[in-house]
């Protein structure tokens, strides 16, 4: 019988290092990302495209490429296979027809953040971890402290003060211990590194400092593959903070090529920011291999206000190896649009999601996109998490 994962090691980032990837690990000797490796051959031979078509639509459908072990210590609550959507009225409208949304707002939790929390909490609990504790602008800090409270394992959150209100109120309901910080995310990374000092047995899962969140959320790659019937789009936008989300999606693409499941070109991977904090698209710019944090990281889309990712050479290198690009735009820009496109098509999304849409429109404007390409948006969680980006005033009508 084949074993469920097919796990061989982990590897650093940077050097190319092996690592044992059944211990707890955190970043490698160099202070780099530890990515999981897999023994492709075996999985190839193991399972076809065919073979998951009939599994369960959760994202461990592709149990043999992802770390967890033994099936048992799958900690779930249905996470993964979100609906591609076409979006014909508002492709039309930004001279793209063939526009498609993976809409990542019908996760648990109601963010993408879902699926790196299932993976890298089930990872955690298979290796004897007590509790977890990471930094967070909110989503990611809702979602681990679910899956912990699933697990029954203990979370420490350490948040901004002026993240989303929404979030912080996700973390107390599940039980989780928040503290808010008067700063950024670094902020609260700090405080959460000497917690975790002072807490034997438990992990620091800040973005990247663990080998596994990485893991959900290349799912996200191999769904938009297997819905388009394993084939990958022209181009692919994704709102990028951490990046941890556009590393995995290239993961995943390279995965899936090596195993013979996907063929020809990689699709062109789009890092999308905010003009208020940009450090990716202004190191993309200038041609360098490594971000600069901002002097003032400030954008109404929260989720991607990230100053300096660990990542951040992975992100540049996904763009840059796939022919893509890093595109910045105003909070003014992807405010109309989260407004524009739930016009057109009904679909309310979160404002880094829209910050894509707004890409989309300067892309095709610009000439990037010539407008005959397959594109898929990521939208990253649901507009209901950031109920204050869309003001209401509604006359108040007297009783008939």
């Amino acid at each position: 019988m084949t074993a469920y994962s097919l796990l061989s090691h982990l590897e650093c980032s940077r050097e190319g290092t092996p690592h044992d990837a059944d211990v707890v690990q955190g970043t490698s000797p160099v202070g780099a990302p530890l990515l999981a490796r897999y023994d492709l051959d075996r999985v190839a031979a193991a399972v076809t495209p065919a073979d998951i078509a009939g599994r369960p639509p959760t994202l461990w459908r592709y149990h043999e490429v992802l770390p967890v072990r033994d099936p048992a210590r799958v900690v779930s609550l249905g996470e993964g296979m979100t609906p591609m959507v076409d979006l014909p009225r508002h492709g039309a409208r930004l001279g793209v027809p063939a526009l498609r949304m993976k809409d990542e707002g019908l996760v648990p939790t109601g963010s993408f953040k879902a699926r790196g929390a299932a993976v890298g909490v089930s990872r955690a609990v298979e290796l004897g971890v007590a509790g977890i504790a990471m930094p967070t602008n909110g989503n990611a800090g809702a979602a681990w402290a679910a899956y912990a409270a699933r697990a029954g394992i203990g979370a420490l959150v350490a948040m901004p003060v002026d993240a989303p209100q929404i979030t912080r109120r996700g973390c107390a309901v599940t039980g989780a211990e928040l503290y808010l910080v008067d700063g950024l995310i670094g902020d609260a990374g700090a405080l959460v590194k000497a917690a975790v000092g002072e807490r034997p047995g438990w992990q620091d899962t800040s973005t990247l400092r663990e080998p596994y969140r990485i893991e959900g959320k290349k799912t996200m790659g191999y769904e938009i593959v297997e819905q388009l019937g394993w084939r990958a789009p022209d181009v692919i936008l994704y709102p990028t903070g951490g990046g941890v989300g556009i590393i995995g999606i290239h993961k995943a693409l390279r995965e899936m090529r090596e195993l013979g499941w996907l063929r020809g070109e990689l699709p062109r991977l789009v890092a999308v920011q905010a003009t208020g904090c940009a450090p990716i698209v202004d190191a993309f710019a200038a041609g360098l291999a490594e971000s600069t944090p901002p002097a003032d990281p400030r954008t109404v889309a929260f989720g991607i206000t990230v100053p300096k990712a660990l990542g951040d050479f992975l992100v540049l290198d996904a763009v840059r190896a796939t022919g893509g690009t890093a595109i910045a735009v105003t909070d003014e820009e992807l405010l109309a649009a989260q407004s524009a496109l739930a016009r057109d098509e009904g679909a309310w999304v979160c404002p880094e999601g829209a910050a894509c849409f707004a890409a989309v429109g300067r892309l095709r404007e610009s000439g990037w996109l010539a407008g005959d390409e397959e594109v898929v948006v990521l939208n990253t969680g649901a507009g209901l998490l950031y109920p204050d980006t869309v003001p209401v005033d509604a006359p108040v009508l007297p009783r008939p």
